[in-house]
Order: structure tokens, then C-alpha cells, then sequence
């Protein structure tokens, strides 16, 4: 395993990180508490040290696996995010960015990950006006202080590369925020044109979200796929999916290398940036876990 500082934080991170949310089921297979287990101690045992959550990945069920799974608290560094409350399948959401509504998810998921405190506390995807409100600023530096949260972090929005979008950059020291999440893959490299620029200029720590690009770049997918019914993708756009698994094609035919398989490249590939300090793909056995680890470990 490769590890990378995170920004100004200088918090060392595998470079490859655990995205957990397939564990709450809305990516056709549901998990049980034995298998999110073997997964975290698989990950472990490949030196990964950065698990990625948040509070409505299932009402705190990612959480609470993770929670149940982790033998040893000081190994991991934790992420999990605020702002949304899960109530049904296909992420049916409320918004809480208000003081009351951090604070009721802050206790639940420091009690479903079993822990005194998160290592970074992220905006789940706010919208600016989400994002400017001094008083969750002030909030959010008292836990802090308190102990409860060591970092705070913004997970961006997918569209989070106009200049509109780049105000929370622009206010993130302000707000005490030290890292951010975007998405980025060899599909979408929107990030590329400002964030990453920004980013690197200021020092802020990179985590690059849907790297896998939903699982589409790890290769088992053709245009013709019909995804099951209790998978989040057969409700996506399906002249978008099928646009993107032909670009998929196109890249296994001329890009990807002979005998490497796909979603190792893809993670590679992402990580050749070295503004990006880990990628966060999701793992759903310990087969995915093994292959994405090695991924590190591949050089373009």
C-alpha cells in the first residue's frame, strides 16, 4: 500500500480508501454484519487505513457495520458526512444543515460508529447557501474543540467545477474546512479545470469520490447490462448509462493495457494526479477488496 498526506491536515492516507455505500442495499445486494466485517478486516490487512460514510447511507446502517467491524479504532481514519437523513430506498432524503439537525446526526453516528470522535466531519453536498451559515460554522468549531470532530471536509456536489460552485473553496478556510471530496474519474475530469487547481494552491486535501464511475470503469459492464431493480443504476438515465459504457469500451480497447484488469487501471489513473490523496472506490467482497488494493501498487 502507497500512502499520501492529506492536504495541510498531514494526516497520512492509504491511497486507496473504503467507500461504504453499497452496505445499506441499493446496489443490488444487500450485506449483513459477517460480511461487512470481512471486508473492513481484508481491507486492513491490505494497509488500508481510510474508511468513507455518512449518515444516510441506510438511517446509520453503514455506520453501525462499521462501527461493529472495527477492532481497532486508532488504525482507521474515519470520514462521515452530515446534512441529509435517509428515509427509503433510492436515497428519499430530508435536508438538515441547521445547528439541531448537525447535532442529533453528529451523537447518532458517533454512537453507531462507536467512537468518541470523526476524523473528518464533511458537508454532505451542500449547495452554497447549505454551505454559508456562520452559526454551523461556529457549531462545528466548538466539536472541534470539543474533541468530537478532528477535520471538517466538504464532500462537493458532481457539478462543483463553475465559478458559482467555487465559493465554498473560496470560504473554506473561513469555515475551518481542510479537504474536499469530488468526483473524478477517467469519465468525468471536470475537476481538473479549477478545483484541483485551487486545491493544490491552497494545500487542501483531495479525496476523488466515484472513481469506478458507479461501477461502470471496472469493466464487467456492456451497453446491452440491464441492472436489477433493487440496483440504484436501472434508475439512472439509461441513454446516459448506455453512452457511458460505450466510452468504456472504447477505453478497455485502447487504453487499458493488456492483461491489467480495468478497475485497477482506473483507480491508477486517477491517482496519477498527485493533487488526489486517495481514491474512495466501494468494495462489495473481499475479492473487489483485493483487487482494488493493488491498485496502488500499479504504475501507468
Amino acid at each position: 500500500m502507497q500512502y499520501r498526506k492529506l492536504g495541510k491536515t498531514g494526516l497520512e492516507t492509504s491511497v486507496i480508501g473504503l467507500g461504504t455505500d453499497q452496505f445499506y442495499g441499493e446496489w443490488g445486494q444487500n450485506f449483513n454484519q459477517s460480511e461487512v466485517d470481512k471486508i473492513i478486516e481484508k481491507a486492513h490487512s491490505f494497509g488500508i487505513n481510510f474508511i468513507d460514510t455518512a449518515e444516510c447511507y441506510g438511517d446509520h446502517l453503514s455506520e453501525s457495520f462499521i462501527g461493529n467491524a472495527i477492532k481497532n479504532r486508532d488504525d482507521w481514519i474515519i470520514a462521515t458526512k452530515f446534512g441529509h437523513k435517509y428515509h427509503g430506498f433510492q436515497k428519499q432524503r430530508t435536508y438538515h444543515f441547521d445547528v439541531k439537525g448537525i447535532e442529533e446526526q453528529l451523537e447518532n453516528s458517533l454512537k453507531a460508529l462507536k467512537t468518541d470522535y470523526i476524523d473528518f466531519y464533511q458537508y454532505h453536498s451542500p449547495t452554497n447557501d447549505d454551505f454559508f451559515n456562520k452559526e454551523v460554522w461556529e457549531f462545528l468549531k466548538q466539536k472541534k474543540d470539543e474533541g468530537k470532530i478532528h477535520h471538517i471536509g466538504i464532500a462537493l456536489v458532481a457539478s462543483a467545477v463553475t465559478d458559482g460552485d467555487l465559493f465554498q473553496l473560496e470560504n473554506a478556510e473561513s469555515a475551518n474546512v481542510d479537504m474536499f471530496q469530488i468526483v473524478y474519474n477517467r469519465i468525468n475530469k471536470l475537476a481538473e479545470e479549477k478545483v484541483f487547481p485551487f486545491c493544490e494552491k491552497h494545500n487542501f486535501g483531495v479525496l476523488a469520490r466515484i472513481p469506478l464511475a458507479r461501477g461502470h470503469l471496472s469493466g464487467k459492464y456492456s451497453p446491452e447490462t440491464n441492472f436489477a431493480s433493487n440496483d440504484r443504476r436501472s434508475f439512472e438515465n439509461k441513454d446516459d448509462t448506455i453512452r457511458q459504457l460505450k466510452f468504456v469500451q472504447h477505453l478497455k480497447d485502447n487504453e487499458v493495457p493488456q492483461n491489467v484488469n480495468m478497475a485497477q487501471w482506473a483507480l491508477a489513473w486517477c491517482l496519477k494526479n498527485p493533487v488526489v490523496s486517495a481514491v474512495i472506490p466501494g468494495m462489495k467482497n473481499i475479492e473487489q477488496v483485493e483487487i482494488n488494493a493493488k491498485a496502488a501498487d500499479l504504475e501507468l
